[in-house]
């Protein structure tokens, strides 16, 4: 067969300098019929291959399945024996007959599939809690997974390891979450997340960078209904105290609330020391020192001072 699409790959027999090319599909073979030579015997077909009129067709004929992920106990590799639903439809014997099938897959799991099993689906719980991005709880489910094959999680509740595995993972893409909010949603003390969390990523060698204030602006400024006049004033704040090493040794969380709170009564938007500490997820207290630190090392009781003037 004649192929004008082949000039794609080439243009004319290298040996005879014929145009006269034809395609063996079967072989992938482009051929000169003047001389035989096989021009390419590699080739590489970009069309495609049937057409798709809905889901269900496309489904049926496409080979390759979803990617793996860490988000599933086997990776998605793992096949079951026929799903509940589908079992249910079957007569009395086969019925019987696949029930003790699907009984002795799950005997015959190792003690690592049945933790993964029951850790993830946990994790989803808690990621879905936390409103997380699939990437966050992909790295979660990694973390977790690489704990479990090290044997970290003897001697540890699995609900307080997944929950540090989720920290981590939220530190690692700096997609900020305080322990306070993973206490809330795992049922575990944050003590206990906080020991755990470092547990794991000293025993995994998981190099994760301080939190930065900054990441818990938006978030923060977004529940107390701020402006982005006052979002911005708070980056700037806190960009200023970090070259003094304010920040230093100091809770992000508190330090973020601060800022917000500083930033709020300068653009003059008000809210309470309560009602940020409520955002924040820290006491009255807390945001009174860092704030009263803010003022005095910065110098802005003069913008305030204008502010209530105005």
């Amino acid at each position: 067969m004649n192929i004008n699409r082949s000039t794609k790959y080439v243009k004319k027999c290298p040996e005879c300098g014929g145009f006269n090319l034809s395609v063996n599909s079967d072989k992938g073979e482009v051929i000169c019929r003047d001389c035989g030579l096989v021009v390419e015997d590699k080739m590489i077909d970009f069309d495609q291959e049937w057409r798709e009129f809905d889901s269900d067709t496309s489904g049926a004929r496409r080979r390759a399945g979803a990617p793996m992920s860490f988000r599933q106990f086997d990776k998605g590799l793992g096949t079951d024996v026929g799903q509940a639903a589908d079992l249910y439809r079957l007569g009395g014997k086969n019925k019987n007959k696949f029930f003790r099938l699907r009984k002795w897959q799950q005997r015959v799991s190792t003690a690592i599939e049945r933790n993964l099993k029951l850790a993830l689906s946990e994790l989803k719980r808690i990621s879905s809690f936390l409103k997380l991005p699939e990437s966050v709880e992909e790295e979660a489910s990694r973390i977790y997974t690489m704990a479990v094959q090290k044997g970290l999680v003897r001697g540890r509740s699995m609900e307080s390891v997944v929950a540090g595995a989720v920290y981590a993972a939220c530190r690692k893409h700096d997609v900020p979450r305080t322990l306070d909010e993973l206490s809330e949603a795992s049922g575990i003390d944050r003590k206990e997340i906080g020991r755990t969390y470092r547990f794991v990523i000293r025993e995994l060698e998981i190099k994760i960078l301080p939190s930065n204030p900054i990441d818990y602006i938006p978030r923060f400024a977004s529940e107390l209904k701020l402006t982005a006049m006052t979002q911005s004033k708070a980056v700037e704040i806190i960009e200023e105290a970090r070259k003094i090493a304010l920040t230093s040794g100091r809770g992000p969380t508190g330090i973020a609330a601060a800022a917000l709170y500083v930033a709020a009564l300068i653009n003059g938007e008000k809210r309470t020391q309560r009602a940020v500490a409520d955002v924040a997820g820290v006491t009255e207290v807390t945001i009174r020192n860092r704030y009263k630190e803010l003022l005095s090392e910065l110098g802005l009781e003069d913008e305030i001072k204008k502010k209530k003037k105005d």
